[in-house]
């Protein structure tokens, strides 16, 4: 009996490492990634092992781990600050039990900034990562795992225009997220929260780098890109040695974002 349970939990581990992205939209694109500027890998992945059940991942030079709905990578190299302060103040995740979760932060010396009832109206808590990464927990105990992604949480002086160019520039899915204008894509929620005087610092070279969408053609995708008069910062180009495509973008008020094709096989 020992070794059938054995058997079955190492092909469960299986599965959920091989575990897809969620499915693409209309338009074909699906949460990806969040990719982090860090100081110890080894640290990074021990944090989110250890605290959120997250799988870890590698191709060629990139490491990382997988929480459903995304992919959090690696890349070591010093982050010139934090996610505070910054237009991307944070990310989000959905854990299964709040107080399970911070009493192990707290046991491995995470910063527990606050404890709080979030906008949705359900326990929540800010923690402070390896890094400098902010990251905001909320409680939902239907989770059949640890943790799964949940939003990306931006500070901006008017949320409307930046939600509206993610609806029309990536056929997101507009609406709210409690008191906060939203869009979503499937995998994650994009938050924008208004504010009288938010931060200008932009993503690229802070801890939180950039966050990456996963799109399929993502060749003709560029295309209608640029033809609808998107700038690419960095155009459509292949990535032999991890077996994906990518371009980057900065969005309307600085997060930088990249474009990947193929990265849901990781």
């Amino acid at each position: 009996m020992r070794l059938l349970f054995t058997s079955g939990l190492v092909l469960a581990l299986l599965g959920l490492a091989k575990a897809q992205l969620e499915p693409p939209n209309e338009a074909g694109v699906t949460m990806g990634h969040v990719h982090l500027n860090v100081r110890d890998v080894e640290a990074q992945k021990k944090f989110w092992v250890e605290q959120f059940g997250a799988t870890l991942v590698q191709r060629d030079r990139m490491p990382g781990v997988k929480l459903p709905g995304m992919l959090i990578l690696f890349r070591q190299q010093q982050p010139d600050g934090g996610s505070e302060g910054t237009v991307m103040d944070h990310i989000g995740l959905k854990v299964r039990d709040m107080a399970e979760v911070l009493k192990h932060c707290r046991a491995a010396g995470v910063q527990v900034q606050r404890e709080f009832t979030g906008s949705e109206g359900f326990p929540n808590a800010y923690i402070i990562a390896p890094d400098d990464l902010k990251i905001e927990l909320q409680q939902d105990t239907s989770l059949p795992v640890i943790a799964a992604s949940h939003h990306l949480h931006y500070y901006v002086a008017e949320p409307l225009p930046i939600r509206d160019w993610f609806v029309k520039t990536f056929s997101f899915r507009a609406g709210k997220r409690g008191a906060h204008l939203a869009a979503d894509v499937p995998g994650m929620n994009l938050s924008f929260q208004p504010f009288k005087i938010p931060p200008t610092a932009g993503t690229k070279g802070r801890v939180l780098d950039h966050v990456g969408f996963e799109v399929k053609n993502l060749e003709e995708f560029c295309k209608k890109l640029e033809a609808s008069g998107v700038k690419l910062d960095v155009p459509y180009r292949k990535v032999p040695s991890l077996g994906i495509a990518s371009a980057y973008l900065t969005d309307p008020v600085g997060v930088y974002i990249e474009l990947t094709e193929g990265l849901d096989e990781f």
